[in-house]
């Protein structure tokens, strides 16, 4: 019984031991990525470095423990897709508000629509509604029921269909499982 109890603490130690080598290079890449922010927003004074260091060291320690190092795979590709995708999107939806606005007699339909999403409650869903919420005509309001309640400006356009198309570019981007 002893042997078998030890064998499982092996066991255990073996798989905390690779965690910890997994998240050696996501450490590592933070902290690049951290040291480039306070370059760009104070500088390369070398007087600076003590602060830059305690700076670094405490974001990368509290990104780390807040937003843990996670399977998915970021794919380049898929990440410039969706800024494209976001990025026409911004504009259609820019040019509709802005005629909406200017032209009193264009239609508006306001109203709430709930949008069914397959992403699961946490960071996943709030990045998606984060990025939804940028998209003129559209603010996500609340959740029921596992659906993301949408304000929209014209309930008659194809919401739900926009709506997909960016949750769909969104997990091939950023959470490719």
């Amino acid at each position: 019984m002893e042997a078998n109890m030890k064998g499982e603490s092996d066991n255990r130690e073996e798989h905390a031991a690779v965690a910890v080598r997994r998240m050696w290079p996501v450490a590592i890449l933070r902290a690049a990525l951290f040291l480039c922010l306070w370059l760009v927003l104070a500088g390369a004074n070398p007087g600076d470095l003590p602060a830059a260091a305690a700076a670094v060291a405490a974001a990368t320690w509290t990104s780390m423990h807040l937003l843990e190092p996670s399977s998915s795979r970021r794919s380049p590709l898929a990440i410039a897709r969706l800024a494209f995708l976001f990025l026409f999107h911004s504009v259609v939806a820019g040019v509709d508000v802005a005629g909406r606005a200017l032209n009193p007699r264009l239609p508006l339909r306001p109203g709430f629509l709930n949008y069914p999403t397959r992403l699961s409650r946490g960071v996943r869903r709030n990045v998606f509604t984060t990025l939804t919420s940028l998209l003129p005509g559209t603010v996500p309001a609340g959740e029921a029921d596992g659906r993301i309640i949408y304000h929209c400006l014209d309930v008659s356009l194809p919401v739900a269909v926009d709506l997909a198309a960016e949750e769909a570019a969104l997990v091939r981007a950023l959470y490719n499982d």
